[in-house]
């Protein structure tokens, strides 16, 4: 399981800031006066071989008793009871405040592992002005500048220690192991529904009314002698849309489920078509590397011209997941499901494929000979050979000299190959061009 980071803090200290930095991405928005996040925000972070969650807050204020910021501190006391460590944001340019003492007291209290981060530091490393927030009883302050990067890393070393290494989790699994299944989708689709046809047996709550389940829930289940561990997951909605705290909680468990899951059934429903949210929530399985199956729901309550324009909708919104099969469905009617479980059932097999090195070497010479990479400037990207990296995703490690000028076109095109000769579906792919080092490099003209 991924371990969980909160970021906290008063307004306008720079947590989202800090947020971006962590996340290499621009997903929080960012504007020189407070008050601007209300909301929580969730972003994926890589340190080294460490994978972890962000949670972005708003400016915190704990003891406002009403209105908007009474709200957005409920939603911070949220993402610190989630959280398995939480990075303390303070001003070292604005000074310690009334407010920062608060929300010390706050975490103190809480009995969680608490960063204390001094933003704005740039240049302060060594100033007299860190000394006074030693009195917040947190621990030492680190000096950072989330708008120039500048001691990210220790920040958040100090903040992961502990937390296993990526790789010691990357041990491969028994083999009698139950294969993880999770349903993912927006609320109200028909997610508990499709588990409970499954089950044949009212085994999770199903009610017309979106939000029902809050937690994934973890069911075994055995089909055909073979053992699986189905997850129905919280429906994730349009952060705008989210204003329960109880169901804002929900929505780290759904992201861990999907990142933990060995397949994921992206359920639609066929009668409100592709949402944005829907082809969010596609971005994520397909970040994530899962194994996915796409299946439509309540199939049988569409007429053609919806049917229709339900396949059009597929194509332009999910475009980038048009390796998944699609599968259509009536869950509460339970017509499908056998098509639904041989799709599954060969999107896990496709994920954990094994691909002999000599198979690999030999089908990216072929794929060269029918069409060699591009030259770039004097030299042209030779492919020597070619080796499988890893699983679920499948990696294919492609080693040669001047790889680094292959096109994503041409990546593209060797993973065509690959899944034609491999059979593969409803897993992405993933290539990593290695160049040897040129032994010529290091020597004068």
């Amino acid at each position: 399981m991924k371990p969980v980071i909160a970021i906290v803090g008063r307004a306008n200290v720079g947590k989202s800031t800090l947020f971006n930095r962590i996340t290499k991405s621009r997903d929080a928005i960012v504007a020189d006066f407070a008050g601007l996040t209300r909301d929580r925000h969730y972003g994926n972070a890589r340190l080294g071989g460490r994978e972890f969650i962000v949670v972005d807050t708003g400016g915190f204020e704990p003891d406002k008793p009403s209105g908007v910021v009474a709200e957005m501190a409920k939603q911070t006391r949220q993402a610190v009871a989630e959280a398995d460590a939480v990075i303390f944001v303070v001003d070292v340019r604005g000074g310690l405040s009334a407010q920062d003492h608060d929300i010390a007291r706050y975490l103190r209290a809480q009995q969680k592992r608490v960063v204390l981060a001094a933003n704005k530091a740039e240049g302060m490393t060594d100033s007299p002005l860190l000394g006074e927030f030693f009195e917040l009883g947190i621990g030492t302050p680190h000096p950072i500048s989330s708008a120039h990067g500048q001691g990210i890393r220790s920040l958040l070393e100090a903040a992961l220690e502990g937390f296993p290494e990526g790789e010691a989790e990357a041990e491969p699994e028994p083999a009698d192991a139950p294969v993880r299944l999770a349903v993912a989708g927006r609320p109200n689709v028909g997610k508990s529904t499709l588990i409970n046809a499954w089950l044949g047996e009212e085994r999770l709550v199903a009610f017309d009314q979106p939000g029902t389940t809050r937690d994934a829930i973890h069911v075994p289940f055995e089909r055909d002698g073979r053992r699986f561990e189905l997850i129905d997951t919280a429906g994730l909605r349009r952060r705008g849309k989210v204003f329960e705290a109880i169901e804002k909680f929900s929505v780290v468990k759904t992201l861990q489920a999907v990142a933990d899951a060995h397949v994921v059934v992206l359920l639609l429903d066929a009668t409100q078509g592709v949402s944005e949210q829907d082809a969010h929530i596609a971005g994520y399985i397909l970040e994530s590397g899962r194994a996915v199956v796409l299946a439509v729901n309540k199939w049988d309550a569409t007429d053609d011209y919806q049917r229709q324009t339900l396949q059009r909708s597929i194509e332009s919104r999910l475009s980038f997941l048009k390796y998944a099969p699609v599968l259509h469905i009536s869950a509460i009617r339970r017509t499908g499901l056998t098509a639904l479980w041989k799709a599954i059932l060969q999107a896990h097999a496709s994920a954990t494929i094994k691909m002999p090195t000599p198979v690999l070497t030999r089908l990216v010479h072929e794929a060269a000979e029918h069409q060699a990479p591009r030259r770039d400037g004097r030299f042209r990207p030779k492919m020597r050979y070619a080796h499988q990296g890893g699983m679920n995703p499948p990696l294919v490690v492609i080693h040669g000299t001047s790889l680094d000028h292959v096109t994503e076109s041409y990546k593209r095109y060797l993973e065509g190959r690959l899944r034609e000769h491999f059979k593969l579906v409803g897993t992405p792919v993933r290539i990593e061009m290695r160049s040897a080092a040129n032994p010529f490099d290091d020597k004068a003209n």
